[in-house]
């Protein structure tokens, strides 16, 4: 394994790791909402707006690792069908098309987190961009992760879960 691959693998089993965290703190943050509204007769007004935070962050963290564990949607149907080497030259053209949406994705991303930097949520009293930095992490990752692919096939392995 070399060491582009384990830190990859690191990160990935990070991310399965921060994304289980979020589902803890969305999974409270509703609770916490759905009693203060039907026992305290209190609607505390941050909650909903860091449970949809919160599934921001483990949507874009869970799509990262989806990409390097090959757990997304694929048209695979199409792959079998074809000769070996042309099968090859797909699966390099569709790692490369993934690395390139990844690598767009975190550049106009982060372009709309610096442009709403300045504004506040209000009832986090966190800056708007925040609503913006999963998809810069994710895309940065999934480019990341379409790389170890592409290095993967040129090598002739297969890329490991992270959660092996």
């Amino acid at each position: 394994m070399t060491l582009y691959t384990s830190l990859c693998k690191r990160l990935a089993y990070a991310c399965m790791w921060l994304g289980v965290a979020g589902m803890v703190a969305l999974v409270s943050a509703v609770s916490w909402q759905v009693f203060g509204r039907y026992v305290l007769n209190n609607t505390p007004t941050w909650a909903e707006s860091l449970a949809l935070l919160m599934v921001l962050w483990v949507t874009m963290l869970g799509t990262a690792v989806a990409v390097r564990d090959a757990g997304h949607i694929g048209l695979e149907s199409m792959l079998v069908l074809a000769s070996a080497p042309l099968r090859r030259r797909m699966e390099y053209l569709i790692h490369a098309l993934v690395l390139l949406f990844g690598l767009a994705m975190a550049w106009n991303c982060a372009a709309m987190a610096e442009s709403v930097w300045a504004y506040r949520l209000p009832t986090l009293r966190i800056s708007e961009g925040w609503k913006y930095l999963p998809a810069v992490l994710s895309g940065a990752l999934i480019a990341m992760f379409s790389l170890e692919h592409i290095m993967a096939l040129a090598q002739g392995v297969e890329v490991e879960p992270a959660w092996k």
